[in-house]
């Protein structure tokens, strides 16, 4: 009797390593196309937010993007004005007015938009660090320099921190009011730290009669944003998806001291009483970004293989595996109604209009799921 010995076969993990790209390609050109991630070349992967996980934080989440992990802490300190070289606006009562009275008229919000986000880049009141050297990948051991994917991922946050304008930099501000009795400085430090127009205009008046300063800023609060990557599987276009959604859940959750300039001690005082705490003024339509990767398909015969008529697919939020294997890259940053804030494109030219605008509408839908995790739906 003749044994006819079993066939050689392999695990998928040992095909995809000797041959990775035959390997994807098998997967893509099968009908229906599915990836080796069971996930369609349309799907994203499943986001999970939990928000508050470091108590000595004044804000932080966990977020989870497949098998992503990132931990995001923001810490809040104080920097006085007078500590900032050639400081060059002093934030008075009369400004404050001065804008208000223009927002009402329907003037001159942009541009104070526009000044209020140059000042807060100027003034360096937001500082992001991404670290990668946690053991979160086998590229990326503990101990390590900071690499240069580390470095150039966190100018990429601190440029949309600064271009979005997520951050309203009237919440960061810590103001001196001054009463109409300045002997009594117990009054001035529990006074509210945000007033309405009518009470900073009489504050301002009482302060002018009583011939003490008037009401100002002197200080302000300087975020330091850290996001660790505890365990990654994306690329280095889609670990900007994973770090942006991170800071964006921390900086909601971020609860700062009440806090005012206290003139007997020349400083800052806050209050202890932590239900006094406030959130940050953040954007209502936050921007939230997404990447894509185009995969061209494997070679058969020296002609390129066809998948339903294709010889390249667009992949939507590619792994670390996927994203390596990508000849182009694009990822999308969108806020409200579809609003386009970045675009960033490397890589071959698959990607044209037509394309551009089916992934703007996959990033609508992302954005819409992402925000309603983050806001707990």
């Amino acid at each position: 009797m003749t044994v006819v010995p079993a066939p050689l076969t392999l695990p998928p993990r040992t095909h995809a390593k000797l041959s990775p790209r035959t390997y994807l390609s098998a997967h893509l050109t099968h009908s229906p196309p599915l990836r080796p991630s069971s996930r369609s070349p349309n799907d994203a992967r499943h986001v999970n937010i939990h928000s508050g996980s470091l108590t000595h934080a004044n804000g932080s989440a966990v977020v989870r993007v497949g098998d992503t992990a990132v931990v995001c802490g923001v810490r809040g300190e104080v920097l006085k004005g007078e500590e900032v070289a050639d400081y060059p606006y002093r934030k008075t009562a009369e400004a404050e007015e001065e804008r208000v009275r223009s927002q009402r008229d329907g003037e001159g919000e942009k541009k104070e938009r526009r000044r209020d986000g140059n000042e807060l880049a100027n003034l360096g009141l937001l500082v992001p660090n991404i670290e990668l050297a946690t053991g979160c990948a086998p590229d990326y051991v503990p101990g390590g320099p900071p690499s240069m994917t580390a470095q150039g991922l966190t100018q990429r946050v601190l440029a949309l921190l600064h271009s979005s304008e997520v951050v309203d930099l009237e919440g960061l501000r810590i103001w001196y009011r001054p009463t109409a009795t300045s002997s009594s400085e117990t009054e001035a430090r529990h006074s509210a730290v945000q007033v309405a127009d009518e009470e900073v205009d009489a504050a301002a008046a009482a302060a002018a009669a009583a011939g003490v300063a008037r009401v100002e800023v002197k200080a302000f609060w300087t975020l330091y944003i850290d996001i660790l990557f505890i365990s990654l599987d994306h690329g280095r276009n889609g670990m900007f998806d994973a770090a942006w959604l991170a800071m964006l859940a921390a900086l909601k959750d971020t609860r700062l001291p009440k806090a005012w300039w206290d003139a007997e001690h020349d400083g800052v005082l806050c209050d202890p009483d932590p239900a006094l705490n406030g959130p940050l003024m953040l954007r209502e339509d936050i921007p939230i970004g997404l990447s894509f990767g185009v995969f061209r398909l494997a070679e058969e015969g020296g002609k390129e293989a066809k998948g339903n008529g294709k010889s390249s697919t667009v992949l939507t939020d590619p792994d670390a595996f996927e994203e390596s294997l990508c000849d182009e890259n694009v990822t999308i940053v969108v806020a409200g109604n579809g609003k386009i804030v970045r675009i960033e494109k490397n890589g071959g030219g698959a990607v044209g209009i037509k394309e551009m605008r089916e992934l703007v509408m996959r990033v609508n839908e992302w954005r819409t799921e992402c925000i309603g995790v983050l806001n707990g739906v």
